[in-house]
């Protein structure tokens, strides 16, 4: 590999001379003049290829810095392939976000396509809980400015909402799946006919129950205590010190007559 002292802007990019497009132009053969023939023009193409992917050549030069990257950190990385990296990133977010865009309007689309009355005679499990919202927003729509689609689109909305964010454990999904549950069994209770209203309402609370472990998984209701221990615990050494003052002993033969009048020598 070619390297030497020559900076690129003031500095050379990982030890190697970066060529610029000039003295590139200036390593590739002479081109051929304008009345050759094409034979000669496809020679010097061929030439100036080769000569690139020669050690010291541009084409040499990139692909060495290729490799580096794999064993660099980020900073270290050549201008050009942190350019790249990051257009392309940005190009895919940008087409991401575009399907996911399409994606959104087309099933809201669909959603607000069905007929909020469609749901036949209620038949079945999932008719019992269907049904009666359908009946109970198509009444509520006729004194509201919306059509009865467009409410029925809309609940189903919140509960995939509420049901798909709870699974990964969103505060605010969790909240809107219980407001969507106490909804679905207000209005299973207000529109089913008096005589099945306990038996609909009892079994829709057990299908949004079963739902909830989804929705609600991993919540508990235990509080979470963290018995972290201070950074800094002070040590007490308690110790008892006591200071006694002993006279000092009197000399030998000390005879100032100080001594108290009880005491006398002993005598044999």
């Amino acid at each position: 590999m070619q390297s030497d002292d020559k900076p690129t802007n003031g500095q050379p990019t990982n030890g190697q001379y970066n060529l610029s497009f000039p003295e590139l132009f200036n390593q590739l053969p002479t081109e051929p003049s304008a009345d050759q023939h094409g034979a000669g023009r496809l020679a010097w193409l061929r030439a100036a290829w080769k000569q690139s992917w020669k050690e010291g050549g541009f084409l040499y030069e990139r692909w060495e810095e290729v490799g580096q990257a794999r064993h660099v950190s980020w900073y270290e990385i050549a201008t050009w392939i942190k350019a790249t990296l990051l257009f392309g990133g940005l190009s895919l977010i940008v087409l991401m976000l575009d399907a996911a865009g399409d994606i959104a309007s087309a099933t809201l689309k669909g959603l607000s396509d069905v007929p909020a009355t469609g749901a036949g005679d209620g038949s079945g499990l999932w008719g019992m809980v269907d049904h009666p919202i359908r009946v109970f927003l198509a009444d509520q729509a006729a004194h509201l400015p919306v059509a009865p689609a467009a409410l029925y689109a809309f609940w189903q909305l919140t509960g995939l909402v509420g049901l798909v964010g709870g699974f990964f454990g969103n505060a605010g999904a969790r909240i809107a799946w219980l407001l969507f549950g106490i909804g679905s069994l207000a209005m299973i209770w207000s529109a089913t006919p008096a005589g099945g209203r306990a038996a609909a309402t009892g079994l829709a609370a057990l299908m949004w129950a079963l739902a909830s472990i989804l929705a609600l998984r991993g919540l508990t209701l235990r509080p979470i205590v963290h018995n972290h221990p201070p950074q800094f615990q002070p040590q007490f050494s308690p110790a008892l010190h006591i200071h006694a003052t002993l006279p000092a002993p009197a000399p030998v033969g000390d005879d100032f007559g100080d001594e108290p009048d009880n005491v006398h020598p002993l005598q044999r």
